[in-house]
């Protein structure tokens, strides 16, 4: 089993503007880190390398992100222990605080490649129902599910 994310954020200002240029600025270089960071399997992204102008809930003021990792613990050295950090620390800057969640993880086949339906899907039932095994934060990290021999 691998593990799939989803992190969605509103944005405080258009992308274009001022106020957002050091985010936008490093997309591809923060991207590049983590496609070259142990335990990264994939991103969603579009022709231009990143998933901004992928529209989602017809809400062009949100931005999202979705990628699988072999692990917890890669995907949590990916955010926390590289340059990710300085921009995670920094996200009251460029994203409105959310109400709701604003990510959610869960447990995937290897080899499945999830659609941002899919991601949306666990995220609302992360919100409708609480942790689970079938969406969950890093606060519960349910361990990896074990395959039934069939």
């Amino acid at each position: 089993m691998h593990l799939a994310q989803l992190n969605i954020g509103k944005v405080r200002f258009n992308l274009e503007s001022p106020e957002m240029a050091d985010f936008v600025n490093n997309l591809d270089p923060i991207n590049a880190i983590a496609e070259q960071s142990p335990g990264f399997i994939w991103r969603l992204k579009d022709e231009s390398g990143d998933a901004t102008n992928i529209e989602v809930e017809n809400n062009p003021d949100i931005i999202v992100n979705v990628s699988v990792w072999e692990s917890v613990e890669s995907l949590k050295n990916f955010m926390f222990k590289t340059h990710h950090v300085d921009f995670l620390k920094r996200k009251k800057e460029w994203f409105l605080p959310l109400s709701e969640a604003s990510y959610v993880l869960w447990w995937i086949p290897k080899g499945h490649i999830p659609t941002l339906q899919e991601a949306i899907t666990k995220l609302d039932h992360l919100r409708e129902n609480g942790e689970s095994q079938d969406a969950f934060s890093f606060k519960s990290s349910y361990p990896k599910p074990e395959l039934e021999n069939h």
